[in-house]
C-alpha cells in the first residue's frame, strides 16, 4: 500500500473573488483561465503525480459534495470529508489526519489548498519529492516557503534560519504585514512567503495536535473507533459545531519547535484576490488583462476585465480597475480598494436578501 496521502482543503467561499465566486459555486470550482479545468481539478491533477487517486482526500463543506463528485469522477464519495460548519484549517486537518490514521498509521501527508496556481509543475513535483523524503525520515512539520518577488501585504511570512540548503528551521511566523514591514521583510532576505502547503508524517502531526492543540485533539479522539465507518458522518455532524475555530498556523505551527521550511521557487500564486490574479496574468502593451472574454481599451491601463465568454467590454479612461461580471452581477471597482469587496458582498446580502450571493 502506498503510504503517501494528500489532503486538499476545498471548503472556502472565496468572497474576495465576488461576483465570479458565489456561495453555490466558489472559486475553487471555477475555470479562471479557459483551460477547461477548475482550480480544484488542476490541484487534483497535480497531486496525482505523487499520490494515488484513492489516497487523495477532499475536505469541504457539506453543500459542495455533489459539485466535487461532478468535477472529480475519479474519486469515491468516501474520499470527500464533509464539514457541517466552517471551523478554519486546524479542525479541517485534524479531521483528515484522524481519517487517515484509521487506514494507514505510517502515512506521509501533504496538505494543500484547492485554489493555488502553480506555473512550474515539474519543479513543484520535485520540491514535494524532496519534502516527502524529509518528513518520512524526520519527526518534523514542514511547510513550503516561497521566495518573495515583491513586498506583498496579502501573504503571511516565515523567517528562516541561516543555512546552506533549502531546508531550514523556522524562526518565526508573521501574519500579513503592513506595507512598511513587508518592505523590510522583502529586503532582508531572511523571509519567505508562507504558501499554506504542508507536509508531515502522521505520527508527527498527531503528536503535535495532542500536545499543542488538545482542545481539538480530544474532540476527534472521542471518535477514534468511528472513523472510516458508516457512523463517521453522524459523529462529525454532532461534534463539529463545538470544535474551536482556529488555524493550523496559530494553533500548532507558531508553537511547535520542530517546524522546518523548504524554501522553494516554482511560480506559485495564492489566488486569493483579483489583484493576485492580475499579477500572474498575461498583459497587453498597456498592462491590461482580459480573461475569458474580449475587450478593447481606450486611454486605459492596468485594468483586469473578466466577463462571460464571447462578451465584449469597451473600456475608456479607466486605470487600475476591476471589471467583473458573472451571472446577474456586474462589479466595477478600483483594484487598490479590493479589500472592500467583502463589504460589497455583505451590503448586497442585506439590501437584496441574499439574491446576489
Amino acid at each position: 500500500m502506498n503510504p503517501n496521502y494528500c489532503v486538499i482543503m476545498a471548503g472556502g467561499i472565496g468572497s474576495r473573488f465576488w461576483p465570479f465566486s458565489r456561495n453555490e459555486r466558489p472559486k475553487q470550482f471555477l475555470d479562471f483561465f479557459g483551460t477547461g479545468r477548475s482550480l480544484l481539478q488542476l490541484t487534483f491533477d497535480r497531486f496525482r503525480h505523487l499520490v494515488p487517486a484513492e489516497n487523495i482526500l477532499i475536505v469541504s463543506n457539506t453543500i459542495y459534495k455533489d459539485l466535487i463528485l461532478e468535477q472529480l469522477p475519479e474519486i469515491k464519495p468516501s474520499q470527500i470529508l464533509l464539514e457541517p460548519n466552517r471551523r478554519n484549517t486546524a479542525p479541517c486537518i485534524a479531521y483528515a489526519v484522524n481519517r487517515i490514521k484509521a487506514i494507514e498509521e505510517n502515512a506521509n501527508i501533504i496538505v494543500a489548498p484547492s485554489d493555488h496556481l502553480i506555473l512550474q509543475e515539474y519543479e513543484f513535483i520535485d520540491t514535494l519529492k524532496t519534502g516527502l523524503d524529509f518528513i518520512e525520515k524526520n519527526d518534523a512539520l514542514l511547510t513550503l516557503g516561497m521566495k518573495p518577488t515583491r513586498p506583498e501585504t496579502g501573504y503571511g511570512y516565515i523567517q528562516v534560519s541561516e543555512g546552506k540548503t533549502n531546508l531550514r528551521k523556522v524562526k518565526t511566523f508573521t501574519e500579513k504585514p503592513n506595507a512598511e514591514l513587508a518592505q523590510v521583510f522583502y529586503e532582508s532576505g531572511e523571509f519567505v512567503w508562507n504558501s499554506g502547503i504542508f507536509l508531515w508524517n502522521l505520527k508527527a502531526i498527531d503528536k503535535a495536535f495532542s500536545e499543542l492543540l488538545p482542545a481539538v485533539a480530544t474532540k476527534f479522539e472521542a471518535g477514534k473507533d468511528i472513523f472510516n465507518t458508516a457512523e463517521e458522518q453522524d459523529f462529525i455532524d454532532n461534534m463539529y459545531q463545538s470544535c474551536p475555530n482556529i488555524s493550523i498556523d496559530y494553533g500548532i505551527l507558531e508553537k511547535a519547535d520542530n517546524v522546518h521550511v523548504l524554501c522553494s521557487d516554482f511560480g506559485w500564486s495564492d489566488l486569493g484576490t483579483w489583484g493576485s490574479l492580475y499579477d500572474i496574468s498575461t498583459k497587453d502593451e498597456n498592462a491590461n488583462v482580459t480573461l475569458k472574454s474580449n475587450s478593447t481599451f481606450y486611454q486605459s491601463k492596468g485594468n483586469i476585465v473578466v466577463l462571460p465568454e464571447n462578451k465584449l467590454a469597451v473600456i475608456q479612461d479607466l486605470e487600475g480597475y476591476i471589471v467583473a461580471e458573472s451571472d446577474n452581477v456586474l462589479m466595477i471597482c478600483k483594484m487598490k480598494d479590493e479589500q472592500n469587496i467583502r463589504q460589497f458582498v455583505n451590503d448586497a446580502d442585506v439590501k437584496f436578501k441574499g439574491k446576489y450571493n
